[in-house]
């Protein structure tokens, strides 16, 4: 049967734009400090998805909430299932906004808010494309479930509680990355430094800090220092080098303690060299200076070994590999008080082979030459995925992208990691296009209109074309 899937979502493309614009309204950052029995990983999260199910209980789906940690709608009939996995939470907003992140915003044909991006518009697009198909009463030939997590990204507890007590998807695609697909996604791990605080003499580090989330690049670090010397020679060292430096600093002083703040850029944790670590030329500068004790080693370890250096070469990581790429770093959370006996540098790798383990050791060996300082592989860690370019899958999902946009169709591998690594038979499926500027992540987060259209009507015909 052939359908005009572009005049399908043509006809309701104002309802699409109206539904989004309600979820994006929703700030669904996790929240810890919010979290109760009802909303376990804090209120936004939870109030998104079930936003999004109140849609598909609208438009005559079977839903299911699934002790609001995820929560999904099914279509079809057959033992066969596909699935659609999205996710409803976002990254923290941070600053840098021209315009309230949670308040939608229209502007030379662009949708801004935080989620516009990742993933709000890319999973409504594509619940476009399955109301389409149920809308027209299309014959499908399988089932089709479409999941929804809540927190992407971060730890991934909603999709892991899906999976330990609902039934898994056969095969499936998470519209949570690019066109024309990524059907293999780098290992991802995130690893701690641990230090101690303790340190004197003339120049003191009371406190240094920066980062929101692991997966993203600090936008702005700020650190507290005690000179003990000269203070306006310290401060007027700070603004040259910070005018030689691709970011820019302020500094405050109180008597001899002197603040300072530096503005970089931030970018997605996956491409650490598309942004500009705050923290990193915080370090850089501070490391001129006779720091002592935990302070000295702590600015040494993240300039010598971690400044500027997104592939992690100081440190012995860099690894190639031909299908699967580079491995990348991202340094995202710096956490440090004099006053503790505790302080962290987080690293996030993205890594093409191999096993966590494998990255450990040789972090372990490089942070062997510094005392006192401890590594520590955090929760969550997920291995290299691969889904070959002849599975029928992704040869589906490529036939649909070039038949609608023309363009070459290719494989991709990418250092994010998205829900299609959950299943074995699982990639991701755009809906960032080639041409597009990738604001994930960053201020002024923003989608095409013409993009979010576009990928709702190559998910229509994906979506049909898989089960069918």
């Amino acid at each position: 049967m052939n359908v005009d899937f572009k005049k399908e979502v043509e006809a309701r493309k104002d309802d699409l734009l109206k539904d989004l614009m309600e979820l994006l309204r929703i700030n669904s950052e996790r929240d810890d400090s919010k979290a109760t029995e009802g909303a376990p990983l804090g209120p936004g999260p939870r109030d998104a998805m079930l936003k999004f199910l109140e849609f598909a209980d609208r438009d005559g789906f079977k839903t299911k909430n699934v002790d609001n940690l995820a929560g999904y709608l099914e279509y079809g009939e057959g033992e066969e299932m596909l699935g659609i996995i999205g996710h409803m939470d976002v990254v923290p907003a941070g600053s840098g906004w021209d315009s309230d992140p949670y308040e939608p915003v229209i502007k030379d044909n662009k949708l801004y808010a935080r989620g516009s991006s990742d993933d709000k518009g890319p999973s409504m697009a594509a619940y476009y494309g399955l109301k389409i198909i149920k809308d027209l009463n299309l014959p499908v030939s399988k089932r089709v479930r479409f999941i929804v997590g809540t927190d992407e990204e971060t730890g991934w507890t909603g999709m892991k509680h899906y999976l330990e007590v609902e039934e898994k998807p056969d095969f499936g695609f998470s519209p949570d990355a690019e066109f024309p697909i990524i059907n293999g996604e780098k290992g991802n791990m995130v690893a701690n430094l641990h230090l101690a605080g303790e340190n004197d003499g003339d120049y003191q580090l009371i406190s240094f800090n920066a980062g929101l989330r692991p997966n993203m690049v600090p936008e702005s670090a700020t650190a507290v220092i005690k000179v003990n010397g000269d203070v306006a020679a310290f401060v007027k060292d700070f603004e040259d080098a910070m005018s030689a430096m691709p970011v820019s600093g302020e500094a405050e002083v109180d008597g001899n303690m002197v603040t300072l703040i530096v503005y970089g850029k931030s970018a997605h944790g996956a491409n650490p060299h598309l942004g500009k670590n705050a923290a990193t030329y915080m370090a850089h500068f501070l490391n001129q200076y006779a720091f002592n004790g935990a302070a000295a080693t702590y600015i040494k370890i993240a300039d010598e070994m971690l400044h500027d250096d997104p592939y992690a070469k100081k440190l012995g990581l860099e690894e190639h590999d031909e299908t699967m790429g580079d491995l990348t770093m991202n340094i995202g959370i710096f956490d440090f008080d004099m006053n503790r006996d505790d302080n962290t540098i987080n690293l996030n790798f993205r890594f093409p082979t191999g096993k966590d383990t494998d990255v450990i050791a040789k972090l372990e060996k490089a942070m062997s030459n510094f005392d006192n300082v401890s590594v520590e592989l955090c929760p969550g860690t997920h291995q290299p995925h691969y889904v070959p370019g002849d599975d029928p899958l992704v040869k589906t999902l490529l036939d649909v992208y070039h038949k609608h946009t023309g363009l070459p169709a290719h494989e991709q591998v990418i250092g994010g990691g998205t829900f299609g690594r959950l299943l074995e038979r699982g990639v991701a499926y755009g809906a960032m296009f080639p041409d597009s500027e990738d604001t994930m992540h960053q201020a002024n987060e923003y989608m095409p209109l013409d993009a979010l259209f576009n990928s709702a009507v190559i998910y229509a015909d994906a979506i049909y074309q898989l089960i069918k």
